[in-house]
């Protein structure tokens, strides 16, 4: 492990991706935040690993979709480690799933609400910190259904979804001559506590029209997120990258 002394928050890092990402980038030298919602003790959970090989982790509980908490976490970061040099959104927000036919504005507003809010408060919490630094890595988690309707009844999700890919643009695009790099993530399925109930056929027929033969595990998206966070990512900006395993492939 080589120390970077670099400082990630990961949001809804208790689980999934959010918790393979936070390891892997632990393991890489980089001080995380483990930020959660409301299980502390999957969150600390992540923590104890991450510790337990040698890295350095906190976790904050903040739900993201409040201005006044997320205020407070960054305030922390900042008072325990002094900078905020990634940015990993992935906090998961909930979404009725339902077919446009019966589908309400209420319902599907409420996933676009919550989605572009939270990625909001906490882009503006973190982006004048970045721009003081004149560094930073920003990653947004998508996902294949913002661009691919695959799975019935995502409509809500897909749209939220979508709306971030554009968001994403205009941040690199605003904020790139202050040095910051935004990029947005865009897993297929993935193997986490949220998709274990999707249906075994579903998920046996995505796997076999998957070019590499399989659905995603969270560190194969952890690895993508984890090259963005790096330097070596440093000359591109922008960028929306499908981690599905060659699904969507032009």
């Amino acid at each position: 492990m080589n120390k970077t002394n670099k400082v990630a928050i990961v949001t809804g890092a208790s689980q999934g991706i959010g918790a393979a990402t936070a390891k892997l980038l632990a393991l890489r030298g980089v001080r995380v935040v483990v930020n959660f919602v409301s299980n502390m003790e999957r969150a600390q959970a992540v923590v104890s690993d991450i510790q337990n090989t040698g890295g350095e982790a906190i976790s904050i509980q903040a739900d993201v979709r409040n201005s006044e908490e997320v205020a407070n976490m960054v305030h922390q970061i900042q008072g325990y480690w002094g900078s905020i040099d990634v940015l990993v959104c992935n906090a998961a927000m909930p979404f009725v799933k339902k077919s446009f036919n019966d589908i309400t504005w209420e319902e599907f507003a409420q996933k676009l609400n919550d989605e572009l809010k939270a990625t909001f408060l906490i882009s503006k919490e973190v982006l004048p910190i970045m721009v003081q630094q004149a560094a930073g890595h920003i990653i947004y988690v998508s996902s294949g259904l913002s661009k691919n309707p695959l799975a019935p009844g995502f409509i809500a999700h897909g749209t939220a979804k979508s709306a971030l890919n554009s968001f994403a643009k205009y941040i690199a695009k605003e904020y790139g001559p202050n040095g910051i790099k935004v990029n947005v993530v865009a897993p297929g399925m993935v193997e986490t506590e949220r998709t274990v109930n999707q249906p075994k056929q579903f998920r046996e027929h995505l796997a076999s029209a998957t070019p590499l033969q399989r659905v995603a595990k969270p560190e194969d998206v952890a690895r993508v997120i984890a090259f963005y966070a790096d330097d070596d990512s440093s000359f591109v900006t922008g960028v929306y990258t499908p981690v599905d395993g060659g699904l969507s492939m032009d």
